[in-house]
């Protein structure tokens, strides 16, 4: 069995951060998310993965590479332009052949991982296998509409849902897809739905069986998902301090400090993660925080947030939360007068001002 990793998408739910880096590739609890997914395939068994990329190509390469740190084997596979799930296994026919396979969107984590629905696959052989959970916005999903244990219809966002019941961005399938993503043709836009594809397979009499997954999922492809998923794993979270706390600062609960970091006259209150060679100093960190390498805080607060690579945040005067900070930001409370707030913002940012 092999597994396909879709990791070409652009992210536009998270711009301004995905302007200048893959959504992939946004940490979660100081990992990539889609380190998470590899990890569930290797977990499964599973050692062959393509993964299907695009204009960030170069970045999902430079962070994978050929997936021996991962223990897993990896073919990198061209989608020239965003259109659509189906469309993906498409130019992946030929890493695929014949073969069944796993196929995981990059940016969604299961925190429970996939092996046992891998095994009730490999034992029970239908042609197609969907993960489905039970969602408050089922609009903003694919669908599935079924009929007592059987998978009825799906629908690609419909507007007025008919089931709670959203499909999770992993989906098992063998060679009969292939037929159903050559006959299908692109939706309103203008691009092949995995959905039209497996609904082929059910209007064809092929097997299509569900799941409905009880554990923790999420599609991090906004802000708000972003932290709840940091939220989720950091609950999951077991001490380990290899920097150096000072002896005026304060640890409490599931704290993790990276080597290199020194933490002065602060308190820590977990859980969170801290990476490696940061520097805090006069500050508070609190619960569902990640900080990743070599960031600078000082005389400032900060909780339920993310902050990436190289960041500095010094003398501000309010608490920052709920906040996603990109890579070599700064943050700092000007000393000039008259008062004012002085702002240079990228392309789809929000700023909320107290």
């Amino acid at each position: 069995m092999k597994a396909l990793i879709l990791s070409g998408g652009k992210g536009t739910r998270l711009r301004p951060i995905t302007h200048t880096s893959a959504k992939q590739l946004v940490p979660v609890a100081n990992k990539p998310i889609l380190f998470y997914g590899i990890e569930a395939i290797r977990e499964a068994g599973i050692t062959d993965v393509g993964i299907v990329v695009g204009d960030t190509e170069a970045e999902i390469r430079d962070a994978v590479r050929d997936g021996s740190a991962f223990g897993v084997r990896t073919t990198y596979i061209r989608q020239d332009a965003p259109l659509g799930l189906a469309h993906a296994v498409k130019v992946s026919r030929g890493f695929l052949g014949d073969d069944s396979f796993v196929m995981f969107l990059g940016d969604n984590l299961i925190l429970d991982g996939i092996r046992p629905l891998v095994e009730e696959f490999t034992r029970d052989r239908p042609n197609s296998q969907i993960l489905l959970a039970r969602v408050p916005h089922p609009e903003e999903f694919g669908v599935a509409e079924l009929d007592g244990d059987r998978v009825v219809r799906l629908v690609e966002k419909p507007k007025q849902p008919r089931s709670d019941l959203a499909l999770v961005g992993v989906y098992m399938f063998d060679r009969t897809i292939f037929e159903a993503v050559d006959a299908i043709r692109p939706s309103l836009r203008n691009e092949l739905e995995i959905t039209d594809a497996i609904q082929h397979l059910i209007d064809h009499g092929r097997v299509v069986r569900h799941h409905i997954i009880t554990g923790w999922w999420k599609d991090t492809g906004k802000l708000e998902d972003m932290l709840e998923a940091n939220r989720m794993v950091l609950s999951r979270a077991k001490r380990s301090i290899q920097g150096t706390l000072e002896a005026e600062t304060r640890a409490e609960g599931e704290v993790i400090v990276g080597e290199g970091t020194l933490v002065r006259n602060s308190i820590l209150r977990g859980p969170l993660t801290i990476g490696a060679r940061c520097a805090i100093e006069n500050s508070y960190v609190g619960p569902f925080t990640s900080i990743y390498d070599d960031v600078r805080i000082r005389n400032s607060e900060i909780e339920n947030s993310i902050v990436l690579e190289r960041c500095t945040i010094e003398d501000v005067p309010v608490r920052i939360e709920a906040s996603l900070i990109g890579k070599e930001v700064r943050i700092q409370r000007s000393k000039l007068k008259p008062t004012a707030y002085r702002f240079m913002v990228g392309d789809s940012s929000l700023v909320d001002v107290l």
